[in-house]
Formats: structure tokens, C-alpha cells, sequence
């Protein structure tokens, strides 16, 4: 550690020839968390910061960027300094965890919508949420809403990155981001491409994971940024790393700063030693498992009980609002009730399910409803960053004796409901997997219903077999 340490210290000096150590799985915590949330304070300038990194290592840097650096619609943005921080915000956030080809869609619409921090502050929540659907890590669309709300509040965007940190969801990271781009700050930023290279430039083979490990990243960082051109050196620093400096397949030929690079220094001395030894691999935490029974509830109000149009436009999607706090916070799903891996048979899902309905929203499967159709349509395996969730979803159409109106008798406060025709359904934002759960139900039905039934839906009398 020490000498690794030592050889971080001299830019121009020649790291111990070692291959990194393998590090043991983390716990869970560290493993999911990112460098958003483990970066500590930014240090203060350091004395002699600027001499401390090579004048041509920058100079080489920012040759290369300005003659290769992608054409992004965020560095495009116009306007004022505000305009050009709120871009630069939403841009950043959006990178976070999703790679560029898909945030560029997702981003441009967004600013159409929303193109100033002011316009955002009036959206609601349920807006933003169907903007932001398909980006996954919803939470980083209630930050930036609840962010937008105090910056407006407050009358000024703010420029330095003790500032930034105030609001809402902008950690070191975005802070650095926003100062150095927007304002011209000369302040760093670490994010897992600046992570990868100057664990390269420096041969740092500790766990980049480790809280003592990321400081260290900091203040490296904070000795090589740019004080005149603060913002572009680190959009270079982010850009060698997402193209030239990959993971697994380093252009290090076309590297402009690659006689600057240590770790490419010792695999030429040392043939066991490969750059991409480089930052060392930290085995990723096994996500925990849980199952869960879905059922795609379909209302026939008001129409007859002995034969349905499968494909009616009267037709209603009930839909549940998930708590304000915690996983996919405020987000709209088909009812859904966890269960243990143990009772993920059709008896016990089922039990489950009626006895969710009935307690939260008064669906009883007798008096006050007719069944007409339940079937299983199949499993749907959704990966989160810490969680394996195995969807077990059934169709239910339901024919209510009292109508919709008289449907829920509220018992939790933070549980809302909503009904929505198909269109709706079709056009409004889910997350991927609850819009895979309602594709896999409707396309069950138009095949089950529309072919073995000629376009009607068996009724209970009719089909009794299928409630079993």
C-alpha cells in the first residue's frame, strides 16, 4: 500500500511491479453504492496542485477532446449559464448507471418538455415519472424534481460545489460536474470512467470500492483538473474513459496520454501484468431473490355477464400506487404481493392475491364480483441493481355488481388506486418490467381469447375450470 501510494505520488516515477490482489465480495451496501454516494468532501486546493500533474498530460488531453470528443446534445445546449448547468444536471444525472446511446432519446424529450429548471419545478411527480420511464434508478427522477422545486425556491442556480450539494440529490460528483462545466470551477470530478483511469495512470491496485481508496481518486483528481479549461478537462477525463480507456479492450496505441500511464508502463516490463489488471475487480454482490404474485386485474363494468368483448374499450386496468418511500417509490403497478419462495405454487399465489384484494381494495371474488376469466400467463424474471424479483402474473377479468365506484373502501392511506382503459395503459409511462407483465397479459388474451374463443371471453358460468 505504501509503495503503491508512493508511486501515485510521482507522476513521472515507476510503480512496483506487482499484479493487483483480488479483493473479497463487499458487502452488499458498498458493492450497490456508487461513487455519488461514497465520494467524501471535496479536498481544498492543494499547494503546488498545478505542478503536481504534467502540464502535457492536460495539454495532450484537451488536444484530443477538442478533435474527437463526441457530439452529445448536451454539450450543445445554449443559453446562459443557468441554462447551460440545468442541461448539465439533467444530462449527468441521467448518465448515472445508463449508457449514453439510450440517455440521448430520453434527454431530448425531457428538454423539450421541460427546457429550463423553472418549468421542471411546476411538473408533478406522476409527469416527471412517465418521462423518466424505461431509465430504471427512479429515484434519481424524484431528485431531480424535488431538486428543481428548491433551486426555483431559493431564486438562483448555484455555482460552487458547497452550494450545489445543498439541493436535493446532487452529491460530489454532479456538484463537480455542474461547477466545472456550467461555471468554469476549477474543482474535479470521479465517476467510474475517471475511476478507471487514473487507477491506469497511476497503477492503483487497491479495492476502488473502499472508502480510503475513492478519497485518494478525489484528490488525484483534484491535482490533475485543469484550473483554466476546468470543465473540458474533465468531460475529457469522463470521455477517455467511456471510449479510449474501456474496461476489457483499452485502445492504449491511440491513448493521448499513454506515456504518462503507469500501468501500461509495467505490462511492458512485466508480460503477468495487464492494464486491464486495472482498477482491480471487485466481485459484485449476489442480488437477494424474491417472488412475487401479479395480477393483471381487468374490470367489465357495466357490461353483460353471459358473453364480453375480449378486445372492449369499456374494458378498466386497475392500478395500484406503490408507497412514496423505498423501491420504485410513487410509481404506478398491477397489483402485486410478495411471497416466500416456498409458496410460489398456483394455490398459494392466488390465496395471497385474494386476500391482498380483499383486504386493501374490498374485491370479493363472490358477492361482489363475478369472475370471468383467471388464468396464469406466465413468469417474468426482473433484475434491480441489488434484487432478483421472479413476477408470477395471472389474468383476472372481473365483472363488479356495484360498479367501480364503490370498488375500494380505503385502509392504508399510502396505498392509492386508479383505473385506466387500455389506451391509457398503452400510452402512460411504467417501469420495463411492469410493462413486460402487462404486453405478456394482453398477449395472452388476444391469442387465448381471440382464437380459442372467437373474440369473446368465456364467462364463469361458462368456463367455471378456469377460476381453478
Amino acid at each position: 500500500m505504501a509503495n503503491t501510494r508512493k508511486a501515485a505520488d510521482n507522476c513521472s516515477g515507476r510503480p512496483p511491479t506487482r499484479r493487483p490482489r483480488r479483493a473479497k465480495a463487499a458487502p452488499a451496501a458498498s458493492c450497490s453504492a456508487d461513487i455519488e454516494d461514497l465520494a467524501p468532501a471535496v479536498p481544498g486546493a492543494v499547494a503546488g496542485a498545478a505542478a503536481a500533474a504534467p502540464a502535457a498530460l492536460r495539454s495532450q488531453l484537451l488536444r484530443w477532446y477538442d478533435e474527437y470528443r463526441r457530439d452529445l446534445p448536451w454539450r450543445r445546449a445554449s443559453g446562459g449559464e443557468e441554462e447551460r448547468a440545468y442541461a448539465v444536471w439533467v444530462s449527468e444525472v441521467m448518465l448515472q448507471q445508463t449508457r449514453v446511446p439510450v440517455v440521448v432519446g430520453y434527454y431530448e424529450r425531457w428538454m423539450a418538455r421541460w427546457p429550463t429548471v423553472r418549468s421542471l419545478a411546476a411538473a408533478t411527480q406522476e409527469e416527471v415519472n412517465e418521462m423518466w420511464a424505461g431509465l430504471g434508478y427512479y429515484r434519481r427522477a424524484r431528485f431531480l424534481l424535488e431538486g428543481a422545486k428548491q433551486i426555483v425556491e431559493k431564486g438562483e442556480f448555484p455555482r460552487t460545489t458547497s452550494t450545489l450539494r445543498e439541493v436535493r440529490g446532487i452529491g460530489d460528483y454532479t456538484a463537480g460536474a455542474i461547477a466545472s462545466i456550467a461555471f468554469n470551477k476549477a474543482v474535479p470530478v470521479v465517476d467510474g470512467n475517471v475511476v478507471r483511469v487514473i487507477s491506469r495512470l497511476y497503477a492503483i491496485a487497491d479495492n476502488p470500492k473502499e472508502s480510503t481508496t475513492v478519497k485518494r481518486f478525489w484528490e488525484l483528481a483534484n491535482r490533475l483538473v485543469d484550473p483554466l479549461r476546468s470543465g473540458d478537462f474533465n468531460q475529457a477525463m469522463m470521455e477517455l474513459g467511456a471510449t479510449l480507456c474501456s474496461k476489457t479492450k483499452p485502445g492504449c496505441s491511440e491513448c493521448p496520454v499513454s506515456r504518462h500511464c503507469q500501468a501500461l508502463a509495467l505490462s511492458e516490463e512485466n508480460p503477468s501484468v495487464q492494464v486491464t489488471d486495472f482498477p482491480l475487480v471487485v466481485p459484485k454482490a449476489k442480488p437477494r431473490s424474491d417472488f412475487a404474485a401479479v395480477c393483471v386485474v381487468q374490470v367489465a363494468q357495466g357490461l353483460e355477464k353471459e358473453v364480453t368483448d375480449a378486445n372492449s374499450n369499456g374494458h378498466l386496468f386497475l392500478l395500484i400506487k406503490r408507497p412514496e418511500e423505498g423501491l420504485l417509490a410513487g410509481l404506478w403497478e398491477f397489483p402485486l404481493v410478495l411471497v416466500d419462495e416456498g409458496k410460489t405454487d398456483l394455490l398459494n399465489r392466488r390465496k395471497a392475491m385474494d386476500n391482498y384484494l380483499t383486504k386493501l381494495f374490498s374485491i370479493s371474488m363472490g358477492w361482489k364480483s363475478n369472475v370471468i376469466l383467471r388464468e396464469d400467463v406466465g413468469e417474468h424474471i426482473h433484475i434491480f441493481s441489488h434484487i432478483r424479483l421472479t413476477m408470477y402474473v395471472e389474468l383476472m377479468i372481473i365483472n363488479l355488481k356495484d360498479g367501480v365506484d364503490r370498488l375500494c373502501k380505503m385502509e392504508d392511506d399510502s396505498t392509492k388506486l386508479k383505473f385506466v382503459n387500455e389506451s391509457s395503459v398503452e400510452s402512460m409511462g411504467l417501469t420495463s418490467g411492469i410493462r413486460k407483465v402487462y404486453n405478456m397479459a394482453k398477449a395472452f388474451k388476444d391469442k387465448r381469447l381471440s382464437v380459442s374463443e372467437k373474440g369473446q371471453v368465456p364467462t364463469r358460468k361458462r368456463n367455471r375450470q378456469l377460476k381453478k
